[in-house]
């Protein structure tokens, strides 16, 4: 391990190529100046929808220069994830995001003139005026959100408020990458090593169960000692996202959260009961957990080390590569060969480096090939990570090739299904391929710790995330003890009575960036579910189901979610698609269970 690399230091074949979006600074630099100067030409419409051709020039500008700031926002923003101590690339964002934001407030009039309009006279303008049709859908979601949307001069103060209400998340993304310091902990070699992001679940993995107790005691020390500032930065974060769901008329937090899918929180709450309706299944996982491992007690830093011990199982970049082309076979050779290009075309930024963003993430722009931002360590679970991204950026590469730029943006319920689905057809590949007993129950421990850390534990982050939201709501003042007091009934609950919950364990939820992103990591969960169901389909009926899928992929966001997914084969406004999940965790439950008694 060692000291982490600098940016400078690590090959450029390992490296993504933002180069694709903009060959210089000094282009991303004009293009900035372009958007900034957009400003008189979004002003000259207000006023102007008084017909269909009007409408239809209207949203072509929008498009423009919405392209536009998407793409500075992007490039600034994936540089500054490159190394988040350049100050360079820290300016490039800031400014990427404040012209975004202005743009947002200069034409925060348009949807309110649209939704002035009748809605009768909007459709007829789309089925009567040539290239309006491009628009429906967009035009439909604009009218479904016609109780929520305010005056234009309200509109556009909210507009204006945009880059200020960014703050909490900029503040806990800087602490959280770039000033946030751990100390040295000890690695299995025995060396003195610094604890980073993405060394932590490594370490976690170690055998030597003092190296993850000292990972563990290390990370969540560090969180504490700074647990008032983290309490404060979130609680921040709470409230402005009820002062906006108030502003825009809704009743909660999560109602506002949800309505941008056109998903009903009865769904979200579907998914909390149908968990809890499970967790005796996860309290059966949990004693073959301390069983397998051979402990007395079992505690929160043992929860991902692997049950059967394997210590050659380490993944090159190159043999993962192979794993990926291999175990997605199932979605055909024109997905594959689309891949691949990922591998060739400077699409992935592979290893860690000082001040780099921390996890895994896709990201990309219109018009420009997907990104994969990975931190390669070469554990099994840093090979799912890698196929869980490119579902990602597949899903994105299909979207732009086939939608136009109005509806190429799918939304985040649908794209966990992609990523999740890749992991899926993995497992399933290796699992038929492995005949050692010990290897199958490795891999099963992974495949089962998949269900455990997407659907259970975003289940968890999910119901925590609905209780301090409504705390909130209702007018509770919440402080770090608060929190930390939530998460750590939260885990008792979720985890029964044979683990032992470190107390340390309550100060997670100051560590979970997508906190900042209210009521998301909900869908990893139904879309895990979904991504079960549709990869099933696609191993049981091959071709039919594949072609549905790709056309799945290919609808970006040309509809709502709940529909795309209907007919891509899977029905997620009911509870059944958990249950199904459910299942299927209890199966390779009994399996490794089975596997326990009799081979291990």
């Amino acid at each position: 391990m060692g000291q982490l690399q600098r940016r400078d230091e690590i090959s450029s074949e390992l490296k993504w190529r933002l180069e694709d979006i903009y060959a210089s600074d000094s282009a991303f630099e004009e293009d900035l100046e372009k958007l900034k100067n957009s400003k008189e030409r979004i002003l000259a419409l207000r006023g102007t929808l008084t017909s269909g051709e009007n409408l239809l020039k209207a949203l072509q500008l929008q498009d423009e220069v919405g392209l536009l700031a998407d793409r500075i926002i992007t490039y600034s923003y994936m540089r500054r994830d490159e190394d988040n101590a350049n100050s360079l690339y820290q300016g490039y964002a800031a400014s990427a995001m404040a012209a975004a934001v202005e743009l947002s407030a200069v034409q925060s009039f348009f949807v309110p003139e649209i939704l002035n309009l009748n809605p009768d006279t909007v459709r007829k303008w789309v089925k009567n005026t040539a290239g309006l049709k491009l628009y429906e859908h967009y035009l439909e979601n604009i009218l479904r959100k016609k109780a929520h949307t305010l005056p234009a001069e309200q509109e556009q103060l909210l507009a204006a408020a945009g880059e200020m209400a960014q703050a909490p998340r900029n503040i806990f993304t800087m602490f959280n990458n770039a000033d946030l310091k751990f100390p040295e902990v000890k690695n299995d070699a025995g060396e003195t090593v610094e604890l980073t992001h993405g060394r932590y679940i490594q370490l976690l993995e170690s055998q030597n169960r003092e190296v993850r107790k000292g990972a563990f005691d290390a990370l969540y020390s560090t969180y504490t000692a700074w647990k008032n500032t983290l309490g404060a930065t979130y609680n921040s974060a709470l409230k402005k996202e009820l002062y906006f769901a108030k502003a825009r008329k809704y009743n909660s937090s999560l109602e506002a959260a949800l309505h941008e899918d056109n998903v009903d929180p009865e769904v979200y709450v579907n998914l909390v009961d149908s968990i809890h309706d499970h967790l005796h299944l996860m309290y059966r996982y949990v004693r073959l957990r301390k069983k397998l491992l051979g402990l007395e007690e079992l505690h929160m830093y043992d929860l991902y080390v692997p049950m059967v011990a394997d210590q050659d199982l380490e993944f090159p970049r190159e043999q993962a590569i192979k794993m990926l082309q291999e175990g997605l076979g199932a979605l055909g050779p024109e997905y594959i060969s689309d891949m691949n290009a990922s591998f060739t075309d400077g699409w992935i930024d592979w290893l860690e480096n000082r001040g780099k963003t921390s996890g895994a993430y896709s990201w990309g722009t219109y018009g420009v090939h997907p990104y994969v931002l990975m931190n390669y360590q070469g554990t099994l679970n840093d090979v799912f990570t890698l196929a869980h991204e490119l579902g990602h950026a597949m899903h994105t590469y299909y979207s732009n090739k086939h939608q136009e730029f109005v509806n190429s943006n799918y939304t985040i319920f649908v794209a966990e299904v992609a990523s999740t689905l890749n992991e899926a057809l993995l497992m399933d590949d290796l699992l038929k391929k492995t005949e050692d007993p010990r290897q199958k129950a490795y891999l099963l421990n992974h495949f089962l710790e998949q269900f455990r850390g997407t659907v259970f534990r975003q289940t968890m982050f999910a119901e925590f995330e609905m209780i301090v939201h409504g705390k909130v709501g209702q007018g509770e003042q919440l402080t770090s003890d608060k929190f930390s007091e939530i998460y750590y009934d939260l885990n008792k609950k979720y985890f029964g009575e044979d683990i032992v919950v470190d107390e340390a364990i309550a100060m997670e939820w100051a560590r979970i960036p997508h906190f900042y992103r209210p009521f998301y990591v909900y869908k990893y969960a139904t879309g895990f579910s979904a991504a079960i169901s549709l990869s099933q389909q696609i191993l049981d009926q091959g071709q039919p189901a594949v072609q549905r899928y790709l056309e799945f992929l290919a609808g970006g966001g040309s509809d709502y979610p709940i529909n795309l997914l209907q007919r891509a084969g899977v029905d997620m406004s009911k509870p059944e698609p958990i249950v199904q999940a459910m299942a299927v965790f209890e199966q390779l439950l009994s399996e490794l269970e089975q596997l326990a008694e009799t081979e291990l």
